[in-house]
């Protein structure tokens, strides 16, 4: 509208000094602010390393002057800062570092909406705020990262992140370079959103039926329902962005997820790249069970058949032998010494969440030497595709041989 022109902020630094002297007087600077040599003294806010908390916008009050707002320039620095220094910061835990990077990140964003900036500055702002989000968020790991962390904000700063840039997209009304690769970005992280159905209750013969033909099998085994709204917005992009190499990878792996074609979805999450890779990671605890619950289906008997875990290493992109123990015994399988798992009738059982793993040969080996920044602010994703190979996994390509225990 006429006259309603938002500002252009002109804060040159990634903290106003305003609000570095407030937070530093009431004592509110995160120790990734201080500045060093604080011993014994109050702690003083460093202006190379304090960052703009979010705050939400009071009812009734007035939108921030533009030396309380960061251009996009700024903005960009701020988050190359993040990727760089804090993320990887040995000085904190890692579920410190992800609510940190997601609360500042969430003050990034806050301060584009206040302000009249460019679309196309906007969206390189906002996608490299994303990439570091994802990233942060996914080397949690299954502990928690070993300190508490809100699991469920993370997760809806994510989203509202995803959301962001998606209207910025809309607005612009022209494809930005890399558009198509977070477009496949949400499509992956939603890849689970809904729940899972049972398709059908006939199950037919199992001990005869080869393992790759029932991991393959969509008719008679759990199938996922995955995110219809994601897909379906992905499938109104235009065609060009659609027949993009990462778009493309991205509707793969979204097919063979629907399907539950397991032995199918872990061959394509393993060509993943980075970025990708962080975003699916949250999925593979629950395609892993269900690939095991269709291993049981196939191969359960009576007097029990034996599988190499070896196999499973290889099927599942588990980081060893240990993953393959912890996910069987999590499901109640017998383990047949260090190096086998017993399918006997009636003993799997699904408990609680299923075990995440490391991911290392999905998600952690994938950076390749590369920093967390470069991969952030890196224009195209058409890397070369990483085939990491699987612990374990010698003589473990077929499932002849599988015999019954004694």
């Amino acid at each position: 509208m006429p006259g309603c022109e938002l500002p252009l902020g002109i804060c040159p630094d990634m903290c106003p000094a305003a609000e570095r002297a407030e937070r530093e007087r009431e004592r509110r600077l995160h120790h990734l602010e201080v500045a060093p040599g604080c011993h014994g003294g109050p702690p003083r806010a460093d202006p190379q390393r304090t960052v703009k908390e979010y705050r939400r916008p009071a009812a009734g009050k007035p939108p921030p002057p533009p030396t309380q707002l960061r251009p996009p320039s700024v903005l960009l620095a701020t988050v190359r800062y993040l990727a760089s220094q804090v993320a990887d910061s040995a000085g904190a835990c890692r579920a410190e570092v992800a609510s940190f990077v997601a609360d500042r990140l969430r003050a990034v964003r806050l301060d584009l909406a206040l302000q009249g900036a460019g679309h196309a500055e906007v969206a390189v702002v906002l996608e490299a705020a994303l990439a570091t989000l994802l990233a942060v968020v996914a080397r949690l790991g299954p502990d928690g990262a070993r300190g508490p962390v809100d699991a469920v904000l993370l997760q809806t700063q994510v989203q509202e992140s995803f959301g962001s840039l998606r209207r910025c997209y809309a607005k612009s009304g022209g494809p930005h370079p890399r558009q198509a690769t977070f477009q496949g970005l949400f499509l992956l992280y939603n890849l689970d959103r809904g729940r899972c159905e049972r398709a059908s209750s006939q199950t037919g013969s199992r001990g005869s039926r080869k393992v790759k033909k029932a991991l393959a099998s969509s008719s008679q085994l759990p199938i996922l329902s995955g995110s219809t709204e994601a897909l379906c917005e992905v499938l109104q992009l235009p065609a060009t962005l659609r027949a993009s190499p990462a778009l493309r990878m991205a509707l793969a792996v979204d097919s063979a997820f629907r399907e539950g074609n397991t032995a199918r979805l872990f061959r394509l999450l393993r060509t993943l790249p980075y970025l990708q890779s962080c975003a699916v990671q949250g999925h593979v605890g629950h395609a892993r069970r269900l690939a095991l619950a269709r291993l049981t289906r196939a191969l359960s008997t009576p007097k029990g058949q034996i599988l190499p875990l070896g196999f499973m290493v290889h099927l599942l992109a588990l980081d060893g032998l240990h993953e393959a123990r912890d996910l069987c015994q999590a499901h109640r399988l017998p383990l047949d010494g260090e190096e086998r798992v017993v399918f006997l009738r009636g003993h799997y059982a699904e408990e609680g969440l299923p075990p995440a793993g490391t991911c290392h040969a999905l998600v952690g080996s994938k950076l390749q030497g590369r920093t967390l920044e470069e991969v952030v602010m890196t224009e195209e994703e058409d890397e070369v595709v990483h085939r990491p190979v699987s612990p374990a996994c010698g003589g473990c390509t077929s499932p002849r041989g599988l015999g019954q225990s004694n």
